[in-house]
C-alpha cells in the first residue's frame, strides 16, 4: 500500500460511514463474520458470495446506509484487485512455466539425485520451499504428489517421512512468503515494506519449516505408518517432453523476483534517501509489479523456449495459467471488500480505542484473530484478509520491521489447524490416501506447528528488532 493509500484509509476511518456504538459495531463484527462462516461452512456457498453477503450484513448490522456499505464494499474489491490482483496473475503464469516446461520437475530430480537417504526428508522440505515459492499450495501439491510418492516407494520410506516436509514446505510458503495471494494482501492491508516483510519472511520461515517439516516427520511417521497407494501417481509433466530446462537457469529463474524485491528492500536500508537516484532506479526493479514481470518474460526464453516451446504453446501455457485463478481473484477482491467495510464503519478505530487497555501484544492480537476466523471458515485467505482489515489501523504507528511482522502473525495464525472445513484438508486426505483421523494426527498438527513456531518467531523477532 502507498503512503497515498495509508492517509486514504486514515481518513476513511476518521470519517466511518456510521456513528454506532461500540457495542453496536463489535456486534456487528460479530454477525458479518458469523453469516461468512455459515454460509461456508454449513450452506457450502462460494466464499467470494459469502463474503459480499457478509459485508451488507455487517453494514446493516452497523446502522450504515445501505448505498454507503455498497461503495465501501466496491472500493475496497476495486483496490485490492488493482493492488494484488495482477501480482497473483504474473505469480500463476510463471508458476504455469515452471510446472509445464519441466523446470520443477528438473529442480526436484537434482536435488534428489544429490540427496542421500538420511538427507531425503530435508532434500524434500528444500524442494517444496523452492518450487513452492511463485506457484499456490494445491498446485504444488499437484506438482510434488509424484515425487514424494516415488521416494516413498523406492526408498522405502513411510509415506509420512517424505510427505510431510514437502507439504510443510508448501504450507510455509503458502502463509508467509509474498507473491502469495494471502500475504499480499496484508501488506496491502497495513501498509507493510513488501521487500522488508518477504525477507523477514524467510527468517521466520527457514526454522518454520525445519521443525514442522523433517523434525516433525519422525513422530507423523510412527503415528500414522502408511505406505504410497498405488493407483495415486500422477503423470509429471516432463514426462511429455524431449527436453527440459537446467537445474541453474531454472533456480535462477524462480529467485529472480525474490532477489529484485530483495535488493530494494537492502537499498532502501542503505542508502534511505527518496531522492537519491540509486534508490529510485531500485525503487523501480525492486516493485512487485516489475520484479514478477521481469522473472515472467525471462521463464518465456530460459523455461519455455529451453523446453523447445514454440510461441503458440508458451502463449498457451500463459492463457491456460489465467483461467484456474479466477476463483482465487473473486475471494481475494471480495475480502478486500470486506475488509475496507470494516474499515469504514469505524471498527478498526473501535479496536484501537479498546486494545489500548489491554496488556496484549499486538503481534499476538493479530495471530489470535487470524486463528479464530481459520478455525471458523477454513480458509487462510479469508482469515488472513478479514483479521488484517481489523487489526491494519494499529500498525499506523508501526516501524517497518514491525509491520512485517504483522504481516507475518497474520500469515501464521491464518495457517493454524486445518481440519474438515478446509479443502486443503481433503486434498492431503486423498492423495496421500488416509483416513480423517490420520490426516487429523498428521496434516492438522503439522499446519499447527506452522503456526504456533511462526507466531514465536516473530515475537522473538519483534524483541530485537
Amino acid at each position: 500500500m502507498t503512503h497515498l493509500s495509508v492517509e486514504m484509509l486514515a481518513a476513511d476511518a476518521a470519517e466511518p460511514i456510521t456513528t454506532a456504538g461500540h457495542a453496536q459495531l463489535g456486534i456487528a463484527v460479530l454477525a458479518g463474520i458469523a453469516v461468512i462462516v455459515l454460509l461456508i461452512t454449513k450452506f457450502k456457498l462460494h466464499a467470494f458470495l459469502s463474503l459480499i453477503i457478509g459485508s451488507l450484513v455487517l453494514g446493516a448490522v452497523a446502522g450504515a446506509p445501505l448505498d454507503k456499505t455498497v461503495t465501501s464494499f466496491s472500493a475496497g474489491l476495486g483496490t485490492t484487485v488493482a493492488g494484488t490482483g495482477v501480482l497473483i496473475a504474473l505469480g500463476a503464469v510463471l508458476g504455469r512455466l515452471l510446472a509445464d516446461s519441466g523446470g520443477a520437475d528438473q529442480i526436484v530430480d537434482t536435488i534428489l539425485a544429490k540427496a542421500g537417504r538420511k538427507a531425503m526428508p530435508w532434500a524434500m522440505v528444500l524442494i517444496a520451499g523452492i518450487v513452492g515459492l511463485p506457484i499456490f499450495f494445491e498446485v504444488g501439491i499437484v506438482l510434488l504428489i509424484p515425487v514424494v510418492l516415488l521416494v516413498a516407494k523406492r526408498g522405502n520410506f513411510s509415506l509420512m517421512r517424505i510427505g510431510i516436509p514437502a507439504l510443510a514446505g508448501l504450507s510455509v510458503m503458502h502463509g508467509l512468503i509474498p507473491p502469495h495471494p494471502g500475504p499480499l494482501v496484508a501488506i496491502d492491508a497495513v501498509g507493510a515494506n513488501l521487500g522488508v516483510t518477504l525477507a523477514l519472511g524467510v527468517v521466520v520461515a527457514i526454522p518454520t519449516a525445519i521443525i514442522a517439516g523433517p523434525v516433525f516427520s519422525r513422530y507423523a511417521a510412527r503415528w500414522v505408518d502408511i505406505q504410497p497407494p498405488e493407483n495415486l501417481v500422477p503423470e509429471r509433466a516432463s514426462d511429455d517432453l524431449e527436453k527440459r530446462p537446467g537445474f541453474g537457469i531454472t533456480v535462477s529463474t524462480v529467485l529472480l523476483p525474490v532477489v529484485m524485491m530483495l535488493a530494494k528492500a537492502l537499498v532502501d536500508i542503505v542508502v534511505d534517501n527518496p531522492e537519491h537516484q540509486v534508490q529510485k532506479v531500485f525503487d523501480v526493479i525492486g516493485s512487485p509489479l516489475i520484479a514478477l514481470l521481469t522473472a515472467v518474460v525471462v521463464a518465456m526464453f530460459t523455461l519455455g523456449r529451453a523446453a523447445g516451446f514454440t510461441r503458440g504453446r508458451i502463449a498457451a501455457t500463459v492463457e491456460k495459467s489465467l483461467g484456474p485463478i479466477a476463483g482465487v481473484l473473486l475471494i481475494v477482491g471480495a475480502g478486500g471488500g470486506f475488509k475496507q467495510t470494516l474499515v469504514d464503519a469505524g471498527v478498526g478505530q473501535m479496536i484501537m480505542d479498546i486494545s489500548q487497555g489491554w496488556h496484549v501484544s499486538t503481534l499476538l492480537l493479530a495471530w489470535l484473530i487470524a486463528v479464530t476466523i481459520r478455525l471458523a471458515t477454513g480458509s487462510a485467505t479469508v482469515a488472513t484478509i478479514s483479521a488484517a482489515g481489523l487489526v491494519a489501523p494499529l500498525a499506523a504507528e508501526m516501524s517497518s520491521p514491525h509491520a512485517a511482522l504483522l504481516v507475518l502473525a497474520i500469515g501464521s495464525g491464518s495457517l493454524f489447524f486445518s481440519h474438515v472445513n478446509d479443502a486443503g484438508f481433503w486434498l492431503v486426505k486423498e492423495y496421500f490416501g488416509m483416513d480423517v483421523g490420520q490426516t487429523l494426527k498428521t496434516w492438522s498438527v503439522m499446519e499447527t506447528l506452522i503456526s504456533v513456531v511462526g507466531i514465536v518467531c516473530v515475537l522473538l523477532l519483534s524483541l530485537v528488532l
